[in-house]
């Protein structure tokens, strides 16, 4: 299985803590958040590794390289990073995912190694970890569950009074969905020039296309999207006493 992270980002809420790192090397307790990612899914027997990358890239590049000598890891360059959205840094790992299973998780989220545990112990194979335990709001990336726990919405507009919980970036796909997933990616980008939308509507489509995605409640375990310069804060004060105890 590949873990595909994405990294391209600008990060502009978090300036100026960003304006000469990138935000998945800001530091948390004494690790980075990028560091914390790569350990968690390591733990998890994840042994090969995709990164998608823009804004200050030789830093990420140098880092992984330092910190992890020898790590199968596969490097690929966002050049219109801070004019595109996550779904084309998803669509440009195309070629690097294709015919097997993927990990797929945004590089900006704190969150306990066991919540990877628990989508690679689901029965489903297509799955994402879904927080239930957060009151969402209108900026969260809501779902929309059937009573067969079924996903049948996935983005921000879903109603909060339908909306069951949070999807906090992290997806275990299968060979057969991510094939779909970049087929639907391929008409969206190169048919469609929709290049600044999450790629959660990318999601949708494959749902409303025949696959099943279904979700995974992690709500027992500490995880945080990490956007702001207070959401730093309050990771420090919160979560990071959680994660390194």
């Amino acid at each position: 299985m590949t873990a595909l992270i994405l990294a391209a980002g600008v990060a502009s809420r978090m300036r100026p803590l960003t304006d000469t790192t990138p935000k998945c090397l800001l530091t948390l307790g004494e690790k980075t958040i990028l560091q914390r990612t790569v350990d968690n899914l390591l733990a998890n027997g994840i042994g090969r590794f995709v990164f998608v990358t823009g804004y200050l890239r030789e830093q990420i590049e140098d880092f992984v390289a330092n910190q992890w000598p020898g790590l199968d890891a596969v490097f690929i360059h966002n050049p219109v990073y801070d004019a595109t959205n996550n779904i084309y840094s998803l669509w440009l790992a195309k070629d690097a995912v294709a015919g097997g299973d993927m990990l797929l998780l945004d590089s900006d989220i704190l969150f306990d190694h066991r919540i990877v545990g628990a989508l690679l112990a689901s029965p489903y194979a297509d799955c994402i970890a879904l927080n239930c335990a957060i009151n969402v709001g209108e900026e969260e990336i809501k779902v929309r569950l059937d009573g067969d726990g079924r996903i049948r919405e996935i983005s921000k507009v879903v109603s909060v009074a339908d909306a069951v919980g949070e999807s906090i970036g992290i997806e275990r796909f299968s060979a057969p969905f991510t094939a779909h997933l970049y087929e639907v990616l391929e008409r969206m980008i190169v048919a469609d020039g929709r290049v600044d939308i999450f790629y959660e509507a990318a999601f949708e489509e494959v749902i409303r296309e025949g696959r099943a995605l279904y979700a995974v409640d992690i709500s027992a375990y500490p995880c945080m999207e990490l956007d702001t310069v207070e959401d730093l804060r309050r990771a420090e004060q919160e979560l990071i006493p959680l994660l390194d105890c």
